[in-house]
Order: C-alpha cells, then sequence, then structure tokens
C-alpha cells in the first residue's frame, strides 16, 4: 500500500468493515512509540474513564475487596 500523491490511503475493504470504517466517520491518528494509529474518533469516555475516582477511596483496591465480599 502507498501514500498517494494527494497524502490518501486506501482502506481495505475487509477492514473497513471489521471495524465500522463507513464514509464520513471521523478518525484520528495517534502517535505511538512503534508508529502511526488510526481509530475511530470518538465523544464517548471508556467505561474505565466513567468510573475512575467514583470510590473516592485511596486506598490499595484488595482490602476494599476483602471488605466487600464480608472478609
Amino acid at each position: 500500500m502507498k501514500i498517494g500523491d494527494r497524502g490518501q490511503v486506501t482502506i481495505p475493504k475487509t477492514i473497513r468493515e471489521k471495524y465500522g470504517l463507513l464514509p464520513q466517520v471521523e478518525v484520528e491518528f495517534v502517535q505511538d512509540e512503534g508508529g502511526l494509529l488510526i481509530r475511530k474518533k470518538t465523544n464517548q469516555a471508556s467505561p474505565i474513564e466513567k468510573v475512575y475516582g467514583i470510590l473516592k477511596k485511596y486506598e490499595s483496591t484488595d482490602p476494599y475487596m476483602e471488605e466487600i465480599r464480608g472478609r
């Protein structure tokens, strides 16, 4: 695969279908130590980001897990 004169790359159809890269879907390019990543742009927070800090506990999770399990 090569980058065209206008900086465009064709993503193979099987990959577009697998990852839901339909026309008009926004993507972002992310620099990584290993190179460049392309991913669908999303405004949604990950499930981890949604609950991060909700317990407001500042201790190891191990004692907390033992506590809620009644041990």
